[in-house]
């Protein structure tokens, strides 16, 4: 009994006694079970504890690669929307230029609304935010597919009417070419005989006018045209003929020298001939006549640039 120890219990009532007898052994397997049951909870609180800590910080990176991946359709997103505005630009900038009333391809639906800032804890926190965007990047891209499609319209439009325009600016600039308008003397060359009834040397209708150069000066063509004659022609002399095809003909007469040969498509200013003294003439100088479906008319309004009637007359 020394190693044992004695425990004596008595209920408040009644007069049994009961005693409960331990050994130094059954306070040590006590002890000790206690203590592997404390251990045991301990770990398992820890490994609890451990596991939850695992799992927040899994959480935390999905939820950190769920703002990443709403971060890059935001950004999507404005992308398209940039697209969108600069594909409607682009389609205004093209109407206006063309003149297309037509309806504007932003027309068609609601401006899309902006999507709230990623970093709105909110709308991370909001269970349909991916669908929102979703949505939103949807809605973009169809919007910006129709505006391309609307642009490409125009721009081919654009692109016919340009052409258009080109062929009528061609077609005028033609057309231009073709009626006298520069001097064939040369820039600021003066008239030494005027155009119409004179009397010196000899009285006549002056069916052109007598351009003051010199022997050998250059002559240039008044206009594009065809070269018809080219040859000696009486009192005209050395004289050029260019039909321009609109019923205009000009004459360069009293020549010394033809640098063009009939049958010849000459441009306007080319150079043709020489100032010369031939047929029936006092001295040098340039004799240049405009003829309109075969009338004599004067040259002089014809000698800087096309006279504004004549423009005016132009489809």
């Amino acid at each position: 009994m020394k190693n044992s120890y004695l425990v004596k219990i008595v209920p408040p009532f009644g007069y049994r006694v009961f005693r409960v007898e331990f050994s130094r052994r059954h306070i040590l397997c006590l002890t000790a079970l206690f203590l592997a049951t404390l251990g045991g909870i301990g770990g398992y609180y820890v490994w609890t504890l451990q596991h939850a800590e695992a799992r927040v910080s899994e959480l935390r990176f999905l939820t950190d690669g769920q703002r990443d991946q709403l971060q890059k359709i935001d950004s999507q997103a404005a992308e398209l929307e940039n697209e969108l505005k600069a594909y409607e630009l682009q389609s205004e900038q093209i109407r206006k230029m063309i003149g297309d009333r037509g309806k504007d391809p932003a027309a068609g639906g609601q401006t899309t609304p902006n999507a709230p800032p990623t970093d709105d804890r909110q709308s991370m926190r909001d269970g349909d935010a991916f669908d929102r965007v979703a949505a939103r990047v949807e809605r973009l891209r169809n919007e910006s597919s129709r505006a391309r499609g609307e642009s490409d319209r125009l721009r081919t439009v654009a692109l016919r009417v340009m052409n258009m325009q080109r062929l009528e600016d061609l077609a005028r600039a033609s057309v231009l070419a073709a009626i006298p308008s520069v001097n064939p003397a040369g820039p600021g060359v003066g008239i030494r005989s005027a155009f119409g009834w004179r009397i010196d040397p000899w009285p006549e209708f002056h069916r052109g006018v007598d351009l003051d150069v010199d022997y050998g000066d250059p002559v240039r063509a008044g206009a594009a045209g065809t070269v018809v004659e080219a040859g000696y022609d009486g009192g005209y002399g050395y004289k050029i003929d260019i039909d321009h095809g609109n019923g205009y003909h000009t004459w360069y007469c009293h020549l010394s020298k033809i640098d063009v040969q009939e049958g010849q498509y000459v441009m306007k200013a080319q150079h043709i001939a020489e100032v010369g003294s031939s047929g029936m003439s006092t001295g040098p100088h340039l004799h240049y006549q405009i003829m309109l479906d075969g009338n004599a008319i004067d040259p002089a309004p014809y000698l800087n640039g096309v006279p504004g009637r004549v423009l005016a007359s132009l489809p």
